[in-house]
């Protein structure tokens, strides 16, 4: 057919010639083919593009089951077939059976018979069916970097192994310790573990509170004004790209894009990928069934173990083209001037800064008891903890999204470990390790709190078993890490990431112990304890418990969420939940570290998250 494709899609009405001109221009600057550009930048919608090639005389093949031979395949790079969308399959008939869906591409088809010096045969096939099938057969040395880049580079620092031999070693001397003292003095052996663990509780909610009360002394200092949001052009911005790790979130599809559409950032300046798994067909299908245009590229990771969400950002780094980089979840509404709000700050920050959180908070806070409570602990941990950490200049625990890069530095820095099921913390930790330091920015993304028991359970022991993972990883030896991040870091490291599984490890123990000593008044807890011991770990419960409940009073008030001040009095019970999950996390780490549990989102109520007061 002689007319162009972007003749054919003005010609259907699908595009305008001024913005033919547009998209052009724009493939001559970025190097973006004319397809990714009029399909990913929100130009026209699959359907309509379909539409017009089935209009002129196209047919649209199956591919994913279509032959291929190997050695035609091994003079393609996956970068070249993703750009171009399009990839060849085997030689038949003297000729290249290729795959494209712009057949017109002169430049691809420049390549085919350069490369293989026959004429090309062409096969018209949907796009997102080529991404998938060029991910799937072309992506295998990408997706073994993303799995195993860390590992190679940094193996001190990679989780593959959960347990050292020094540390099971220690695990289990330690047990043999504990297990003679208790056969040879049963009482005091257990009065030592008992006043050991009460001690460690009670001190390690100290230092969570003495943080918060830092973190209140000062504001979010690495504030943006609107005055210099006003400065910005939009035409000086650098790349931005955004990574979008989804799995089986069919559902969310739509959301996504609303709320991506609402991002003050010049669109042509986006480089949004979603990164969704090779089996995924759900949410593919969405995204190929969508009858509005999009604003991202889809990538596919080929499957590989372990199937977890740093694997998959790893492997989307392959294709990013940003300055800088940023993780948004599914559910995410991030405030809108946030990318420029990081680049503004980026600019005024000295060279060590690297990453910028951005502070997470939830849409459907007051939706039940579970979202309130959520609600709660995300407000101090964000408005309190981490600036506390920061002002300390304590190492910073990442949040699993809005956490915002220097796309150069994290790189070098190796990425996340796709072994480790809370990445974000431990590639804060590693940042700090190589001097580098992050902020906290006067912006917040909306997130969906968690409103389901078993759901929460999910998530937290998969945050909780990142937890350990994490103190494992970094304590491999001690000493080295107290010459690396300073005393201050390593007790920081210590109280914060190793202590925070441990409290909740001991506390439904002390709530034992209160519950047999002041409520059923049992004899045999009085006769194995005396009672200091026991006051001292009854204490040492209630006072845990009131300052945690303070904290969270406290976060409260800065958020201005005055009708949650009556259930921070619930975090007893809340911490009781922590508990469960933390066991669950602690079991998990034995039997299966890297399982990644799958939160389920897309189960709140709330239906029109975007008019959230903010």
């Amino acid at each position: 057919m002689s007319m162009s494709i972007p003749e054919l899609l003005i010609n259907d009405g699908f595009i305008t010639a001024s913005e033919r001109e547009e998209i052009e221009a724009f493939s001559a600057e970025s190097g973006l083919s004319f397809l990714k550009i009029v399909l990913n930048f929100g130009y026209i919608s699959r359907k309509n593009y379909e539409r017009s090639l089935l209009n002129a005389g196209y047919t649209f093949a199956p591919v994913r089951e279509m032959e291929y031979d190997a050695e035609v395949l091994s003079k393609i790079d996956l970068q070249f077939a993703y750009e171009r969308v399009a990839m060849p399959m085997r030689i038949e008939n003297n000729k290249v059976l290729v795959l494209m869906a712009n057949p017109n591409d002169e430049l691809f088809l420049d390549f085919i018979k350069f490369t293989y010096d026959k004429e090309p045969e062409i096969i018209v096939a949907y796009d997102l069916e080529i991404v998938w099938l060029s991910n799937k057969l072309l992506g295998e040395k990408y997706v073994k970097s993303a799995v195993f880049e860390l590992m190679k580079r940094d193996p001190d620092n990679s989780a593959v192994v959960t347990f050292t031999s020094p540390q099971l070693i220690f695990i289990f001397v330690l047990i043999a310790l504990v297990t003679i003292g208790l056969v040879l003095s049963f009482k005091n052996t257990s009065i030592t573990i008992n006043v050991i663990l009460s001690s460690f509780f009670l001190v390690a909610i100290i230092f969570k509170l003495f943080l918060a009360l830092v973190g209140s002394r000062f504001e979010l200092h690495q504030a943006v004004t609107k005055d210099e949001l006003k400065l910005i052009v939009d035409e000086d911005m650098p790349i931005y790209t955004i990574l979008l790790p989804v799995y089986k979130e069919d559902k969310l599809i739509k959301k996504l894009i609303w709320n991506l559409q609402a991002l003050d950032y010049p669109k042509h300046k986006l480089d949004i990928k979603l990164l969704l798994e090779e089996e995924d067909d759900k949410t593919l299908n969405a995204v190929k069934n969508l009858d509005f245009p999009a604003i991202f590229e889809v990538v596919i990771v080929p499957f590989h173990m372990p199937k977890t969400k740093p694997k998959a950002c790893n492997y989307g780094l392959h294709f990013a083209r940003g300055k800088y980089l940023t993780i948004y979840d599914a559910e995410d509404i991030p405030d809108t001037d946030q990318l420029k709000k990081v680049v503004s700050l980026f600019g005024k920050l000295p060279n060590e800064y690297v990453c910028i959180q951005s502070a997470l908070n939830y849409f459907n806070r007051n939706e039940n008891f579970l979202t309130r409570m959520f609600t709660l602990e995300y407000s101090y941990w964000f408005d309190y903890m981490l600036p506390g950490l920061d002002t300390l200049d304590i190492p910073i625990p990442l949040g699993g999204t809005s956490n915002h890069f220097k796309m150069a530095e994290l790189i070098e820095l190796g990425a996340w470990d796709p072994f480790n099921v809370t990445e974000d913390a431990d590639l804060g930790v590693r940042a700090y390790a190589k001097g580098y330091k992050v902020a906290i920015i006067n912006s917040t993304t909306y997130e969906e709190a968690n409103n389901e028991p078993f759901n929460w359970i999910r998530q937290r022991s998969r945050w909780i078993k990142g937890y350990m993972q994490t103190y494992l990883v970094h304590m491999r030896n001690p000493v080295k890490l107290w010459r690396t991040i300073g005393w201050k870091g390593f007790l920081g490291f210590g109280f914060f990431i190793g202590a925070t599984p441990i409290t909740f490890l001991v506390y439904p123990l002390l709530l034992l112990f209160f519950i047999a000593y002041v409520i059923f008044d049992l004899s045999t807890i009085r006769t194995l304890f005396p009672d200091w011991v026991l006051f001292m770990s009854i204490f040492n419960l209630m006072v845990g418990n009131i300052l945690m409940i303070y904290v969270n009073m406290m976060a409260v008030f800065k958020r201005r969420y005055y009708e949650l001040i009556l259930f921070a009095v619930a975090n007893p019970i809340y911490w009781l939940m922590h508990s469960i999950a933390a066991y669950k996390g602690l079991y998990q780490l034995i039997v299966k570290p890297f399982y990644w549990e799958k939160t389920n989102h897309g189960l709140s109520k709330v239906n029109n998250p975007t008019n959230v007061v903010k």
